[in-house]
């Protein structure tokens, strides 16, 4: 069996132990290559057995990450009717899965070299995808997404992005109005209805399908789902990490989700600008937590690519704090972090 090269002087133990693991699921597998990584310590290979089959094996450290909840949410998004990675094998104490592989093509692949009109499709399957999960909704069954999960997200910016990456920690007057800010956002998000939440849905995590038995889109990257606010995914979807669209593709997709949400019975707004305030405020806390974890992940795990998109979330922020009152100290005091990180002042 073909292996990922290492360097010499950094064996890599975990795939050693990996390539043995496989061999009683695939013994006739004839490589194992690299799929893809993440940001977090989790890494894939696509297997390929004589006969040409492929298969994802996931390499998932447990004293870093827990594997349990893939397994079980793999099976919660089969059972709401989406295309899910199939769990084939598990060790979960190696922390060790074997999937069915979903393809070679991410919804951001496509994206990145069609047009908007040509990448429609794929955005209507996507929401239908996403009402079917929210439909399936059932509480007591994922983590909440309640106040204090919200709170550690959000803890994230001034933490790793502010005193990490500017390198400028809040001011005392700085840290009222964070924390102020932090309240607004949180309350937003806990007056919604509340659904399954996959909490990455992008077009980085959605799989292009090639088989006809097999609709759009695959779904990855689903193992920190929760129950949480219904505006969540769809703010995700349209407000990537990756890629930027126009606003009014944004509007455009996120009304036809909010009219088909609620003809599927999802407990939506009346009023589709009060749903649209919901996503804004919501993509917002979401924006400011990623931050954070590019940051972090830059600084504690050195992975920098991530930090490339840093000016998106730059823009996503200022936008949305700018256009609300309740939002205007902070959009303030962000620029305000950014000019004297800039000028290379104290606070």
């Amino acid at each position: 069996m073909s292996q990922l090269p290492t360097d010499e002087s950094a064996p890599d133990h975990r795939f050693d132990a990996l390539t043995r693991w496989l061999v009683p699921h695939i013994p006739s597998a004839q490589s194992i290559l690299p799929a893809s990584a993440d940001a977090s310590f989790r890494r894939y290979f696509r297997v390929t057995d004589a006969q040409g089959v492929t298969t994802i094996v996931m390499d998932a450290p447990p004293q870093k990450e827990d594997s349990a909840p893939f397994v079980h949410i793999a099976q919660l998004m089969a059972s709401s009717g989406n295309v899910a990675p199939k769990v084939l094998a598990a060790d979960l104490t190696q922390g060790f899965l074997l999937l069915s592989d979903l393809g070679h093509e991410t919804y951001l692949d496509v994206m990145q070299r069609v047009s908007t009109e040509e990448a429609a499709p794929l955005f209507a399957d996507a929401r239908a995808a996403l009402i079917r999960w929210q439909t399936a909704s059932q509480p007591n069954v994922l983590p909440p997404y309640d106040r204090a999960l919200l709170q550690r997200e959000l803890d994230l910016f001034p933490d790793w992005y502010v005193n990490k990456h500017l390198g400028r920690p809040l001011s005392a007057a700085q840290r009222g109005i964070w924390d102020v800010t932090c309240d607004r956002l949180i309350a937003r998000a806990l007056a919604q209805a509340t659904v399954f939440v996959h909490r990455d849905f992008m077009p980085r995590n959605l799989m292009v399908s090639t088989r006809s038995d097999q609709p759009n889109p695959g779904v990855l990257d689903f193992q920190d789902a929760t129950y949480g606010p219904i505006s969540y995914d769809i703010i995700s979807l349209y407000r990537d990490a990756f890629w930027s669209w126009d606003e009014e593709v944004v509007l455009d997709g996120i009304v036809r989700y909010w009219e088909a949400a609620k003809k599927a019975g999802l407990p939506m707004p009346a009023q589709f600008g009060d749903f649209y305030q919901d996503c804004e405020w919501m993509g917002l806390q979401r924006h400011l937590k990623i931050m954070g974890i590019f940051a972090r992940i830059n600084y504690r795990d050195g992975k920098p690519k991530y930090l490339a998109d840093t000016p998106r979330f730059e823009r996503y922020v200022q936008d949305v704090a700018r256009r609300y009152e309740g939002l205007g100290p902070f959009a303030r005091m962000f620029e305000e972090l950014h000019a004297t990180a800039a000028a290379g002042q104290p606070t």
